[in-house]
C-alpha cells in the first residue's frame, strides 16, 4: 500500500497466507492522498470511523489518531499492523462503536460503512465534538457511496460534496455547521417479535445500528426460530455470530438451565443481545462475548452451537468466515455435541459439514434455506 508516508503492508485478521483480499482499496488511498495534497492540518485530534483493517490509522500514526470501529476482528487487525510497521504502543486510541468518541475532533475521517444505519449513529454520536473548524472527509468506493449516503452527512454535519471519482473511489467533503438543531439519535430500535416462531413470539428484540436486519426478523432466523433443537440436557449452549441475540435469547427462555454463550466479533451485536436478553427478563446464566468467534473458549466445553454464519467479509463475499466458525464448532463441542446451522441452500454447507464432521443431517427445509445438523463424534 502505498501513502504519502511511505509504503505499508497491512494484513486482515486473522492473517491467512492464502488470502487473497487486500486490507485496503483505493478509497483509503485516495483519503491519504488527499490529506497530504491539501494539507490538511493533523496536529488536533484526528478521528477515523470505520477503517476497515486498520490501514488508514497504520498510515497516520504518527499523528496519534483515533481509531473508532464496530469490528473486534479490525482491532485485531490494526493492533498488528501497528505493530508490524513498528509504531510505538498508545500511539493509536482503539475505541469502539460503543465507547464515547473524544470530546472534540478537528479531523473526522470517515470509512463509509456497510450499513446506513451504523453511518447513522456514528454521525451522530460525533456530532457534539465537532466544531466548525473541523476538517470532515468520507470515503468509499463509488458503489459504496449512494444519494442517501450523502443525506445523512448533509442532514446531520452540515454541506456536503463529492470529489470526482479515482480508481472507482469516491471522496465526500462535507463543511460543518454545530450551530444547527441537533438530530435525534433513534437508535437502538426495538420492537416486538411477530408470531409462529415459538417462545419469542410477541417478545421484545433490541437493535444497535449496523446489526444485520436491525429493523425486522430476517427470514433465516425466523426459519430457525421454527425449527430450534430440543435444549433440556445441553448445559453449554453458544450463539455463534449471536446478531441481536434473539436465537440465544429463545433457547434460554425456553430451557432455564441452560447457560448460553452470545459471542459476536460486531461490538454493536453483542450490546443488542445484551440488551434483547435483559428486555425479556430471561432466567438463568448468560455470557456475552465480542471475539473472533469460539477463540478462548475451551476445547469440549459446549454442548450445542447454534449459528447463521454470515457469507461476506466487510463488503468481500467469502465463505472463510463460515469455515472458521465451523471449524470452532467441532473444537469447542464435547463429543456428542451438535452444531446447528441455517443458511441458504445454494451456499452448500451440507459439504462443508460432511468434510469437516463427518456427518451432515438436513433437519427442515424450504425453497431458499436448509437447517443443517453435524454431530462430533
Amino acid at each position: 500500500m502505498t501513502t504519502p508516508w511511505g509504503e505499508l503492508a497491512p494484513t486482515r485478521f486473522p492473517e491467512d497466507p492464502r488470502d487473497r483480499l487486500r486490507a485496503w482499496d483505493a478509497s483509503d488511498e485516495y483519503l491519504l492522498r488527499h490529506l497530504a495534497e491539501t494539507g490538511v492540518d493533523l496536529t488536533g485530534t484526528v478521528v477515523v470511523i470505520g477503517d476497515r483493517w486498520g490501514a488508514l490509522v497504520t498510515a497516520l500514526a504518527a499523528h496519534r489518531p483515533t481509531q473508532i470501529t464496530d469490528s473486534y476482528l479490525t482491532r485485531e487487525a490494526t493492533r498488528a499492523n501497528l505493530a508490524r510497521s513498528g509504531v510505538e504502543p498508545g500511539a493509536v486510541e482503539l475505541l469502539t462503536t460503543q465507547d464515547a468518541p473524544p470530546s472534540r475532533i478537528d479531523v473526522l475521517l470517515v470509512r463509509v460503512p456497510r450499513s446506513l444505519g451504523l453511518l447513522e449513529d456514528q454521525l451522530l454520536r460525533v456530532a457534539p465534538s465537532v466544531h466548525a473548524g473541523t476538517v470532515v472527509v468520507g470515503t468509499g468506493m463509488v458503489k459504496e457511496i449512494h444519494t442517501s449516503t450523502l443525506t445523512l452527512f448533509e442532514r446531520i454535519l452540515g454541506p456536503t460534496r463529492t470529489s470526482l471519482a479515482e480508481k472507482k473511489a469516491r471522496l465526500i467533503l462535507t463543511t460543518p455547521e454545530p450551530s444547527r438543531e441537533p438530530v435525534t439519535n433513534p437508535w437502538p430500535y426495538s420492537y416486538a417479535l411477530p408470531d409462529g416462531i415459538g417462545v419469542v413470539s410477541g417478545r421484545t428484540v433490541v437493535n444497535h445500528a449496523g446489526v444485520f436486519c436491525a429493523d425486522r426478523l430476517d427470514v433465516g432466523t425466523r426459519f430457525l426460530l421454527q425449527h430450534l433443537p430440543e435444549t433440556k440436557g445441553a448445559r453449554r449452549v453458544v450463539d455463534l455470530g449471536c446478531g441481536n441475540g434473539v436465537v440465544g435469547t429463545a433457547v434460554a427462555l425456553a430451557d432455564p438451565e441452560a447457560e448460553v454463550l452470545f459471542v459476536d466479533e460486531s461490538f454493536q451485536a453483542v450490546a443488542s443481545a445484551e440488551a434483547t436478553y435483559r428486555a425479556n427478563g430471561v432466567p438463568g446464566h448468560a455470557e456475552f462475548r465480542v471475539g473472533d468467534g469460539l477463540a478462548g473458549v475451551p476445547a469440549g466445553s459446549v454442548d450445542l452451537v447454534l449459528n447463521n454464519p454470515p457469507f461476506h467479509s466487510h463488503q468481500a463475499t467469502t465463505d472463510a468466515t463460515a469455515w472458521r466458525m465451523f471449524t470452532d464448532a467441532k473444537r469447542a463441542l464435547r463429543p456428542g455435541g451438535e452444531l446447528w446451522v441455517i443458511g441458504n441452500r445454494h451456499l452448500g454447507y451440507h459439504l462443508k459439514l460432511k468434510r469437516l464432521f463427518g456427518n451432515s443431517r438436513l433437519m427442515a427445509s424450504d425453497p431458499k434455506f436448509v437447517v443443517l445438523k453435524a454431530v462430533k463424534r
